[in-house]
């Protein structure tokens, strides 16, 4: 399973990448709004800093809500770096964008996903990567975590190569169902991410062994 970290911090998507696991990174106009990163050239400038520190999958989602400006801003954001996979919204236009970007080689990533049947769309445009947002479906008491069990199972049973990007992460619980259940990809704060390395009976055990290694050689 691929991790993305889901952030507009440099520095966070820096520790990330030092730690070795990282496989790409997602934003949002919030997201780089959290940053303080406004303006059409400040924007664009900071995509270029993140692909300048990942390997390769930065999404870079378009403002636009209409097929030509969803076309034209796609194009100059793939046109920044060849690590740019094109953010789309889940809407009519959004579908007709996908398949043009998809017949242009052009990587996409369909986000704002809630059913099953949007996933489907997607996938039948060509989309790259499906984002469905589990914690938002959460939010509403519905199981985000079955919408992934769904959309596993279509992609399966027809071979669609599209990717499943679990968004919307709360916690590691959260990524370690999502691999149960056969995400391709997970995108989450650091902090999920890092959580994984946590459990109290490694700490435990690590205590035992420092303080024993420090009787056996008398320190």
């Amino acid at each position: 399973m691929k991790f993305f970290i889901d952030t507009a911090n440099l520095d966070q998507i820096k520790e990330a990448q030092d730690l070795g696991i990282l496989d790409g990174v997602t934003t949002n106009p919030s997201l780089m709004a959290k940053e303080g990163i406004t303006g059409e050239a400040n924007v664009t400038a900071h995509y270029k800093a993140i692909c300048d520190i990942v390997d390769d999958n930065v999404s870079a989602e378009v403002i636009a809500t209409t097929y030509d400006e969803i076309i034209a801003e796609g194009k100059a954001l793939a046109a920044l770096n060849p690590k740019i996979v094109v953010k789309v919204p889940m809407i009519k236009d959004g579908i007709k964008a996908i398949k043009y970007f998809t017949d242009n080689g052009i990587k996409t990533n369909c986000t704002l996903i809630f059913s099953a049947g949007q996933a489907l769309l997607a996938a039948k445009a060509g989309a790259t990567y499906v984002s469905p947002f589990l914690g938002r479906l959460d939010d509403i008491s519905t199981d985000g975590l079955a919408l992934i069990e769904d959309i596993r199972l279509i992609f399966d049973n027809y071979g669609y190569p599209t990717q499943i990007l679990a968004a919307s992460i709360r916690g590691p619980l959260h990524i370690v169902a999502c691999a149960k259940l056969g995400a391709d990809v997970i995108t989450a704060p650091l902090s999920a991410i890092t959580a994984l390395l946590k459990h109290p009976l490694t700490d435990s055990g690590l205590a035992t062994f420092l303080a024993d290694h420090a009787k056996a050689s008398g320190k």
